[in-house]
């Protein structure tokens, strides 16, 4: 079978992440995929901020549990890189062009050994002041809005096996 479709078929989200870092030549090549993601009218809309400072995955951690409702948790997972995927909310298709973005991250990803998971409440988070706040740190536009949390480490464990697909997934007329 064709590489690429296997990897589509092959990468599931993944929970549970090693402690090591994963190696730069392989997160740039994981970042350079996000990049050629499609994009409305070809505009790019979207940013991906990559964060692997403990200090700073901890605040988006805790941040993104207390908006889901479960403070005290990870709902990173441990993972030792964030990718946040952001874009300009005033593009029509800001969430289509990031969503696009972390497809290519999590399948790059897959495609050279490293787990992802795409983590929801980025829209919420980036909507709330602390969200606008880090916007103005890291020096980017207040008119950003959060499209997902990808997160990258080496899979700790087995990885999960695929949920048969329902058998009305395609319709043909």
């Amino acid at each position: 079978m064709n590489e690429t479709l296997t990897t589509l078929k092959t990468r599931r989200s993944i929970r549970r992440y090693r402690p090591e870092q994963v190696r730069p030549e392989v997160l740039d090549a994981i970042l350079e995929a996000g990049t050629y993601a499609p994009s409305g009218m070809g505009k790019q809309s979207a940013v991906m901020v990559v964060v692997q400072e403990p200090d700073t995955i901890a605040l988006l951690s805790r941040l993104n549990a207390e908006i889901q409702g479960r403070p005290g948790t990870d709902p990173f997972y441990g993972a030792p890189t964030v990718v946040v995927v952001l874009a300009d909310g005033e593009n029509y298709n800001w969430m289509r062009d990031g969503a696009l973005v972390m497809g290519n991250l999590m399948n790059a990803a897959w495609s050279l050994g490293v787990g992802s998971c795409w983590i929801n409440r980025a829209l919420e988070l980036f909507d709330r002041p602390e969200g606008k706040e880090l916007l103005a740190r890291w020096g980017l536009p207040a008119t950003l809005r959060g499209v997902g949390n990808c997160i990258l480490g080496y899979p700790e464990g087995d990885v999960p096996t695929p949920k048969p697909r329902k058998p009305d997934y395609i319709v043909r007329v």
